[in-house]
This record gives structure tokens, C-alpha cells and sequence, in this order.
């Protein structure tokens, strides 16, 4: 199925108001946690076959997996924050308890009563011995930083103190980590699709006259807009948007000044083909998105045929890409099969699909990297589950005649895999935009 990209210029103040305020925004993050630790964390414990999750930080200097836990009202880990999930599968049940001084919001409750044992490894260590767990995870990982979170210090003090029995319990919450940043609830999708139409309606207005006056305004200009958009709104960007521009008279630019050392302050002229990569962070998710837009020479009402044609292969691509999402299958077999049937149809594809939640760059499966198109060792490796969330981030290399030179069609946007298979969270561009 097709989802068409149709967003109607909205005004700033309509736009501002899909956005809620600060409290408000602390009430939905907080349900969303709830619905997680009750709902999604003892699925993915099962699993993962991990009967105790140790979840160990210190104060501004978080375990990745940690702060996503972290209620509304908390910016940062409080000293040393210890967190242990035990799941007992037979009874139904799991605790949220904190080896800490207060309670982590609501969902997980202080174990630690310092007056009466002032060691907090030893009050962890009673709770360990107390629920005798099959297996302790720990957030170390060669493949994923963002599951790497437990540092060395505290690895070693903890080890330190293990019993040995216990000590041979210890294995990698790797799987646990990842599958709890990658996979969405649907609670969380609701928002998700806000913030995506929002991102989108950011870029419409970016690339736009409003925003784009040829021979004046320079692509540092939009990038601008976007960051200062974006701060108007009460929100964040998880990066510094890029805006670039391909033009009939310059030729086509390495893969690595497509991802960065671009040109600054390059004034945008009639007849650009400009990109432009945006992604925006609002109730802790995030938005990563690549769009095109082409400035109108004098005497043309309409994008050039050769430009339209050549953005209809990026889209081709994409289709090709997510028409090969099986859950099981991993992100290399995903890459190299599309690859392949990309380069039958006689396109030059690219493909560097991350995925896309809780951090921009996520956990989960990779499905390439721009650097790395023969596979991803490690992350490539991971399977595909259902209820993830990814950036279709790829380009094609198109020739262009007219211009005596080829292009490069860059899109990214929001993707959803789930039971009724992939959909875009809220359409994609299917058409270049048009500035006058």
C-alpha cells in the first residue's frame, strides 16, 4: 500500500498548538513509561530468556538504557541508581524496585532503606540472594553502544561482591536492552505520528517562499529556520539539520560530503534541486527525515520531467526496500536482497536504513550503512521484530542528461513494522516540493 504525502500549509500558531505543554507533555511520558514496564517489559524479559534486569547509572552519567526508564520529573540519575526488573513467568509477575534513596516516580519503588543497611551493594546483593534469579543481566555489549551502559567502575565493584554462584549468572542484557529502545506500543505510535506530521509540516514551510528568496537566502538560512522553528515550538532538535543543493553546473559530490563538510552559505539559486536532512525530538521520541525541493526557473510553472522521473526512482527504491521486511529476517539479508533487486532494474541504490525511537540513531536492526553496503557486521546481524520504528534512509544515483551529470535522490522517512506488515507512520514525499 501507498501512503501519499498531502500536507496543506498550516499557519504557526495551528502548528504550536499540536504541541503540549510542559505538564501535560510530563503526564504522557510518564503513562507511556507505566504502559511499558507493566504491558511491554515482561514480554521482552520472556523474551530474552533474562529473569532479572540490574540496571546500574550514576548521576550525569547515564546508562542510554536508564534514562529512557527515568520519569518526567527526573533530568538526570540521582548518585548511583541501581534498577532490578525480576520477572517470576510462572506467577505473572515482575517488580520495579530501585536500589536507591527514592522512589523512581511511580512505577518503581524505593528497596533501599539505608538506616537500616547502609551498604547499597549489599541491600542489591540481599535482593539478588532473596529472588535467587536464573539469569542477571547486565548492559554490556560489543554491538550497540546504547546497550554498553554499565561502566567499569561500577561492573567491577558490583562483580566484586557476587557470590559465585551469582557471578555465574551474569550474562549480556544486549537482546533485553535492544529490544526494549526499539520496540513502540501503540501509545507511543499516537504520538509518534504527530511528531512525524509535524516534522514534515516544518520542512514544507522550510522549503517555501516564505522562507527561500532565490540570489538572496543561503542554505545556512533554512538550516536556521529549521533550528530556530524548532525552538519556537517549545521543542529540540537531536541534530543540526543540513540543507545542501545540486545544481546542473556542479558535479555531484562524494558520499562523504553528502554526510558532511558541506558547503556553509551557499546562496540558493533558480533551478536547485535542494535536500535538505531534519529531525526533531518531542515526549522522547524522534524524527529523522530527508526531503527534496526544487526552486522554479523563469518561464517554468512545473518541475522538469528528467528531475521527476529521477525522484520516482528514490521512491522506487524505497518500495523495493520495505517490500522486503520479514520479521526474522536480519538487516543484512534485508540490505543485500534489496540491493540486488535494485541493481536488477538497473538503478544505483544506496541503502543505510537505521533504526528510529527513543534515539535517532537507535538500537535494532541496521540495514546498512552508507560506508558499509555489503552488510553491517554485528547490527546487521540482529532480526527484524515486529512494533519497531525505522529511518528508510537510501539514495539512487540517477543520470542526468539534460544537466551532463548525475544526481543523487536522498530521502528519509519515518517507517512502521507491525503485524499488519510496513507502513509509513505518516506518509512520504512523492513529489518534489515546488518553490516559486
Amino acid at each position: 500500500m501507498k501512503f501519499i504525502l498531502v500536507i496543506a500549509c498550516i499557519p504557526f500558531y495551528l502548528l504550536n498548538s499540536q504541541v503540549l505543554p510542559e505538564r501535560q507533555r510530563a503526564q504522557v511520558v510518564d503513562s507511556i513509561l507505566e504502559d511499558r514496564f507493566n504491558n511491554l517489559l515482561p514480554i521482552l524479559m520472556d523474551r530474552s530468556d533474562i529473569d532479572m534486569w540490574v540496571v546500574i547509572s550514576r548521576e550525569y552519567n547515564e546508562d542510554p538504557v536508564l534514562k529512557t526508564m527515568l520519569p518526567s520529573t527526573w533530568l538526570n540519575a540521582r548518585r548511583r541508581t541501581i534498577l532490578v526488573f525480576y520477572r517470576d513467568q510462572e506467577a505473572g509477575t515482575i517488580e520495579k524496585l530501585a536500589v536507591a534513596r527514592y522512589n523512581v516516580g511511580k512505577s518503581i519503588l524505593s528497596a533501599w532503606d539505608k538506616e537500616k543497611q547502609p551498604d547499597q551493594w549489599q541491600a542489591l546483593l540481599n535482593i539478588i540472594e532473596n529472588r535467587n534469579p536464573k539469569k542477571i543481566g547486565l548492559n554490556f555489549s560489543k554491538n550497540y553502544g546504547l546497550a554498553d551502559g554499565i561502566v567499569r567502575t561500577d561492573y567491577n565493584e558490583f562483580i566484586e561482591r557476587l557470590s559465585d554462584k551469582q557471578k555465574e549468572k551474569i550474562v549480556s542484557a544486549e537482546k533485553l536492552a535492544v529490544g526494549w529502545l526499539e520496540t513502540r506500543t501503540a501509545l507511543e505510535v499516537k504520538y509518534f505520528e504527530q511528531l512525524v506530521d509535524i516534522t514534515h509540516q516544518i520542512i514544507e514551510d522550510a522549503f517555501s517562499s516564505k522562507v527561500v528568496t532565490p540570489g538572496i537566502t543561503t542554505t545556512d538560512d533554512v538550516v536556521w529556520y529549521l533550528r530556530q522553528r524548532v525552538t519556537d515550538m517549545g521543542l529540540e532538535t537531536w541534530f543540526h539539520p543540513t540543507v545542501d543543493i545540486q545544481r546542473s553546473n556542479e558535479q555531484l559530490e562524494s558520499h562523504i560530503v553528502s554526510f558532511s563538510n558541506r558547503p556553509e552559505g551557499k546562496i540558493i539559486q533558480k533551478g536547485d534541486l535542494l535536500h535538505c536532512d531534519f529531525g526533531i525530538t518531542y515526549l522522547r521520541l524522534n524524527t529523522d527525515c530527508q526531503q527534496h525541493a526544487y526552486v522554479l526557473k523563469e518561464g517554468e510553472s512545473e518541475i522538469p520531467d528528467f528531475l521527476e522521473a529521477a525522484f520516482k526512482k528514490g521512491n522506487r527504491v524505497q518500495d523495493i526496500l520495505t517490500s522486503n521486511f520479514k520479521t526474522g529476517n536480519t538487516g543484512n539479508e534485508i540490505l543485500l536482497k534489496s540491493l540486488k533487486e535494485g541493481r536488477s532494474e538497473g538503478l544505483v541504490p544506496s541503502i543505510y536504513t537505521h533504526p528510529l525511537g527513543l534515539y535517532g540513531h537507535a538500537a535494532g536492526s541496521t540495514i546498512g550503512m552508507w560506508d558499509s553496503q555489503d552488510g553491517v557486521p554485528g547490527t546487521g546481524d540482529y532480526p527484524l521484530f515486529e512494533n519497531t520504528a525505522y529511518a528508510i534512509e537510501l539514495n539512487t544515483t540517477v543520470n542526468i542528461p539534460e544537466w551532463k551529470k548525475d544526481i543523487r535522490i536522498m530521502l528519509e522517512e519515518a517507517g512502521f513494522w507491525g503485524e499488519q506488515g510496513f507502513r509509513y507512520v505518516s506518509g512520504r514525499q512523492e513529489k518534489i516540493r515546488i518553490i516559486e
